[in-house]
C-alpha cells in the first residue's frame, strides 16, 4: 500500500471521527427564539404560547417549571470551590458557580474577577434533586441552614412531608438526602416519580453550544452517552431528506443506574445514588429566557434535562423512606474524577468521554501532558514535547515504512507486467504478485502498517484535547486558548487561524516530497492533489492544541523524509529477483 492510499485511509478515519461535528454544522440546532416564556406544572406542561410551540419545533420541549405564586427564596452557601444557590421552588440546587473557572475565555482579560464564573445548571427550569410527580403544583419549600447543611422542607396536602438535606464537602462534592414521611393516620401512595439530576447547559450565556451538551449514565459495567445529535436523530440519510424523526425522550436503566451526569465540553453535574436507581430519563428542553445586554433582546437556548426514574410506592401511616445521593458539580478534570471514581468504585472518570476504543491512549496522553507541565513546561511546549517523543518512538517503524515504499516503487514495473499478463485470471494474478513480492522481500503491508499503528495515537490525541480542561485558557504564541481555534482576527466575518494554515502548507510540502506511485490512475491522482485542502477544511476550526500537534507532527515527518532520502541509496540500485520457475 503506497502513501497516497494511506492518506485516503487516514482521511476516512478522520471523516468517521468528525462526522457528528460535521452534521452539527450541516444541521445546526433550532435557532434561539425571542420573547418566549412558557410556564408548566411539575407534572404536565400547560399554558404554552403559540410562539413557544413554533420555536421549540418537534425536537425541544417547552420550559418545564414549578408554578408558584409565592416569592422565590434563595439561599447561597460557599466553600473554596464554588457558590451553591438553593431555591425554595423545588427545594433543590438551582445553580453552581465555580470560583476557579471563567464562563468564557477572553484574551483581553486575564483577571478571573473581570469575568463571570463558569456555572452549572444555568437557567435550568428545575433545580437538581427536584421531585417530579410527588410535589403539588403550588407551595414552596422552607429553606434553612445550619453550618454547611442546607435543609428544604415542604408538607403536601395529604400530610406527606418532603425533606431534603444538602451538605457541602470537598472535591466539588455535596452529600444529599431526600426523605419522604407519611405523617397521616392512613397509607399514602406515591405515584411514579423522577428525581432531577440537572440540565446540561452551554458554558457561555452568549452562545448556544448545544453540540457539546450531553448526558452520561453508568450501569456498573459500561457508560452510555447521549448527545443533542441523538435527539435530532441526524444521519447520512438526512442529507437526502430521509433522516429519522427527532426524538423527544430517552429512557433506559434496567434497574441499575449507578450514576447519571449532564455535561458540556468542560464541566459536569453528576448525581450518584447510594442505591442504584431503576431508570434514567433524558429530554431536550428550551432553557429559561435570558435578556441580553445588546438591545435588551430576550433569547432562549437549548439544554438536555436528565432525571432518575422511580416506580410508585406506598407508605403506611407514620412511615418514612429515605434516599441518599452524592452530587459532583465541577470541572471535567481527570485526576479529580478518577480519585472519586476509585473511592466510590463507580468509574466516574468516564464522564471525560475519552471514547470506548481509544480511551487508553487519550488517558495516557493526558497524564503525559500534565506530567510535563508539572516539570515546568507550558502546555503548548508539552504538546510539542509529546509529539517529538511519539515521533521518536515510531521513527524505526516509519523509516522501515519509507524503505518498503521505495522498494515497492522500484518493483512497480514488474508488478504491472504480472498484472497485465494475468489480467484475465485475478486469482492467478494475486498469487503471482504475492510470490514475486515474497521473493523480493517486500510486503504490501510494509508501507501502511506503521501508519495504522499510529492511528490510535492520533485519535487518542483528538479525544484528549477536546476534553482536557487544563488547556482551557492556556496560551501559546498567538493562541490565547489551546482548547479553541487560534483565531487572530477576522476578515468579513471569516476567522483567520494561522496554525491550520501552517499545517496546510506543511501538508502540501510533504506531498511534494512524496514520490508519485507508478500506475496510479488519473482520478486517484486528482483526489490526492486536493487531499491537503480537505484536511485543512477538517482542521480549520479545531482546537489550537490539536492543530499544533498535527503541524509539529507534519514538520517532523518532513524532516524524517529528508533524512531518509539523504541516507538511503538511490531507488534504482534495488536488485529485482525474478519469479522462480516451478519444476514440472
Amino acid at each position: 500500500m503506497d502513501r497516497k492510499s494511506i492518506l485516503i485511509l487516514v482521511l476516512s478515519f478522520a471523516l468517521i471521527l468528525l462526522w457528528p461535528k460535521l452534521m452539527d454544522q450541516i444541521y445546526p440546532p433550532p435557532p434561539k427564539s425571542t420573547n418566549v416564556t412558557a410556564l408548566a406544572t411539575n407534572q404536565s406542561i400547560t399554558n404554552i404560547s403559540t410562539t413557544a410551540v413554533a420555536t421549540a419545533t418537534n425536537i425541544f420541549s417547552a420550559i418545564p417549571q414549578i408554578k408558584d405564586d409565592a416569592p422565590e427564596q434563595l439561599l447561597v452557601v460557599t466553600n473554596e470551590n464554588a457558590f451553591y444557590t438553593f431555591t425554595s421552588r423545588g427545594g433543590g440546587l438551582k445553580l453552581v458557580e465555580l470560583r476557579k473557572y471563567r464562563e468564557s475565555i477572553d484574551c483581553g482579560k486575564t483577571n478571573v474577577g473581570q469575568q463571570r464564573m463558569a456555572t452549572l445548571n444555568t437557567r435550568a427550569p428545575l433545580p437538581a434533586l427536584a421531585l417530579l410527580g410527588v410535589e403539588t403544583q403550588n407551595g414552596s419549600f422552607n429553606l434553612s441552614r445550619a453550618g454547611d447543611t442546607i435543609r428544604a422542607e415542604k408538607t403536601l396536602s395529604n400530610d406527606l412531608v418532603v425533606i431534603k438535606e444538602f451538605q457541602l464537602s470537598s472535591n466539588y462534592l455535596l452529600h444529599a438526602k431526600v426523605r419522604l414521611e407519611n405523617r397521616s393516620a392512613q397509607s399514602a401512595t406515591i405515584p411514579p416519580h423522577e428525581v432531577i439530576v440537572g440540565t446540561a447547559t452551554p458554558m457561555s450565556s452568549a452562545q448556544d453550544e448545544s453540540q457539546t451538551l450531553g448526558m452520561f449514565w453508568f450501569n456498573g459495567a459500561k457508560a452510555e452517552h447521549i448527545e443533542a445529535g441523538w435527539f435530532a436523530n441526524r444521519s447520512m440519510l438526512s442529507c437526502l431528506g430521509m433522516g429519522g424523526a427527532p426524538r423527544a425522550e430517552h429512557q433506559d436503566g434496567l434497574s441499575n443506574v449507578v450514576w447519571a451526569a449532564v455535561h458540556n465540553q468542560f464541566f459536569a453535574l453528576a448525581v450518584i445514588p447510594r442505591e442504584a436507581a431503576p431508570k434514567i430519563i433524558s429530554r431536550p428542553i428550551l432553557l429559561s429566557s435570558l435578556t441580553t445586554e445588546s438591545a435588551g433582546a430576550v433569547v432562549n437556548t437549548n439544554g438536555i434535562q436528565t432525571s432518575l426514574g422511580y416506580p410508585s410506592l406506598t407508605l403506611t401511616a407514620n412511615q418514612g423512606m429515605e434516599r441518599q445521593y452524592t452530587i459532583y458539580a465541577g470541572p471535567k478534570e481527570y485526576n479529580t474524577l478518577a480519585r472519586i471514581g476509585d473511592e466510590m468504585k463507580n468509574d466516574l472518570d468516564l464522564v471525560m468521554d475519552f471514547g470506548r476504543y481509544f480511551g487508553f491512549f487519550a488517558k495516557m496522553l493526558l497524564l503525559s501532558m500534565n506530567g510535563l507541565h508539572a516539570l515546568g513546561l507550558g502546555y503548548g511546549l508539552a504538546i510539542i514535547a509529546i509529539t517529538v517523543i511519539i515521533k521518536i518512538l515510531f521513527w524505526p517503524l516509519t523509516a522501515a515504512s519509507t524503505k518498503s515504499m521505495k522498494r515497492m516503487q522500484a518493483l512497480q514495473p514488474q508488478i504491472k507486467a504480472i498484472s497485465e499478463k494475468y489480467k484475465d485470471d485475478p486469482m492467478k494474478k494475486n498469487q503471482k504478485t504475492m510470490e514475486f513480492m515474497k521473493e523480493n522481500k517486500v510486503s504490501p503491508l510494509g508501507g501502511c502498517l506503521p501508519m495504522l499503528l499510529q492511528i490510535p495515537v492520533f485519535i487518542g490525541f483528538y479525544q484528549m484535547i477536546r476534553s482536557a480542561i487544563e488547556l482551557r485558557g492556556a496560551s501559546f504564541l498567538w493562541a490565547c486558548d489551546l482548547s479553541q481555534a487560534d483565531t487572530v482576527f477576522s476578515v468579513a466575518g471569516f476567522p483567520i487561524n494561522p496554525l491550520p494554515l501552517i499545517y496546510g502548507v506543511t501538508l502540501l510540502w510533504s506531498a511534494q516530497l512524496t514520490p508519485p506511485s507508478p500506475g496510479i490512475d488519473p482520478a486517484q491522482q486528482k483526489m490526492m492533489k486536493y487531499m491537503p485542502v480537505m484536511f485543512l477544511l477538517f482542521l480549520y476550526k479545531m482546537a489550537a492544541g490539536l492543530t499544533l500537534y498535527w503541524t509539529v507532527q507534519n514538520l517532523l515527518t518532513i524532516a524524517q523524509m529528508k533524512l531518509t532520502k539523504a541516507k538511503d541509496a538511490p531507488v534504482g540500485t534495488v536488485t529485482v529477483v525474478p519469479p522462480k520457475k516451478k519444476k514440472h
